[in-house]
């Protein structure tokens, strides 16, 4: 308990509950976390949750008697949580793991050096387990943020390159519906394309499941079977002992004849449809404004409004799903995608007074 002679300065009191409170907040938020998963990953939450549960009791300690009502967390903290108890994703794991690594402790003289260390040391626990969550989404997310901002970016250029050279608002809709028809069949062909021929590859490279049958019948002593081996990349020696095990099991290399590969190529069909989708949801927003009956600046400033906004999102799950500051990259896509259209309208502009 803290006596009167050893009162601690208001201001260092404030900063302690303010302290508290957020380490409250984040042991809340690892345990909403812990709650939405299973297995090995809510244990590593629930561990970092204890852990914030310990450095409460060290402002506790450092308060008190001063340690007053209870405080809220701060306000990213507990929009956290609401994410957290709601989804649990990857996207609010990422969230967290920004935020854990800016702790105020480095530079905070009243916290420990272990509390420090821990809670760096919890921005790379979090680093591993957002990863572990991007290998199992990135590919679907990565599929429909990249072909959504190539429609997006695509087909505001060209909406704004015909509008630059003084096209009508009809024609311009109809260029505009065009070019998201064109696109995304393009796309999706493209993308069917590129599956097929990946998982003709995999299929042409792949064990000939036929001559499993052949292992009864193959000369012991002679060990042919360890050339296939050998021939599939491995050494002298590990083709030799994996032919010999076979051999003497008189059982199918199940190893050989797996389709694991192909598995995770996905279906060809699935990723043209997919791809067909996102592009054309992408390639429908600069196009809504003239589909509305827009005309003139007005039409063009609301596709602009309405794609930068969308452009600000898909730049911020990039962000989120590669580690990144999701500001930062929201900011870059958008200045990217508007610097695309912008110098397409100046073409188109150039071009229509040209030939006016």
């Amino acid at each position: 308990m803290t006596s009167t002679a050893e009162q601690p300065p208001a201001a260092s009191v404030r900063r302690w509950r303010r302290r508290l409170a957020d380490e409250r907040a984040e042991a809340e938020l690892y345990r909403s976390l812990a709650a939405r998963r299973s297995g090995e990953d809510r244990e590593i939450l629930l561990g970092i949750a204890d852990a914030e549960t310990r450095h409460a009791a060290h402002w506790e300690r450092l308060l008190g008697d001063d340690v007053g009502r209870p405080q809220r967390g701060s306000l990213r903290t507990r929009a956290l949580i609401a994410l957290a108890r709601r989804f649990g994703s990857v996207f609010v794991l990422a969230l967290v793991q920004q935020a854990e690594s800016r702790t105020p402790y480095a530079a905070d003289l009243d916290a420990t050096r272990s509390m420090a260390a821990d809670e760096r040391l919890h921005g790379e626990v979090l680093r591993g387990l957002a990863a572990r969550g991007r290998a199992r989404v990135s590919g679907t997310f990565r599929a429909a943020v990249f072909g959504a901002n190539d429609g997006l970016v695509s087909n505001l250029a060209l909406v704004l390159g015909v509008s630059g050279g003084g096209l009508a608002a009809s024609g311009i809709l109809l260029t505009g519906l065009a070019g998201l028809l064109a696109g995304a069949l393009s796309m999706g062909a493209g993308e069917w394309i590129s599956v097929r021929s990946q998982r003709e590859l995999l299929g042409s490279s792949a064990p000939n499941h036929a001559t499993q049958d052949l292992v009864p019948y193959l000369d012991v002593d002679a060990n042919e079977l360890a050339l296939v081996y050998r021939a599939r990349g491995m050494s002298l020696d590990e083709a030799e002992q994996r032919a010999a095990a076979v051999l003497h099991s008189h059982e199918p290399d199940n190893e050989a004849s797996s389709t694991e590969g192909l598995d995770a190529v996905g279906s060809s069909s699935g990723a043209a449809l997919s791809s067909f989708v996102f592009f054309a949801s992408g390639a429908a927003v600069p196009v809504l404004p003239y589909a509305l009956g827009l005309t003139g600046w007005l039409a063009a400033g609301t596709a602009c409004a309405l794609v930068g906004a969308a452009l600000l999102f898909t730049g911020a799950v990039v962000g989120i799903l590669s580690g990144g500051p999701p500001l930062a990259r929201a900011w870059r896509q958008l200045v990217i995608g508007l610097g695309a259209a912008a110098i397409t309208y100046a073409v188109g502009a150039l071009a229509g007074t040209t030939l006016g």
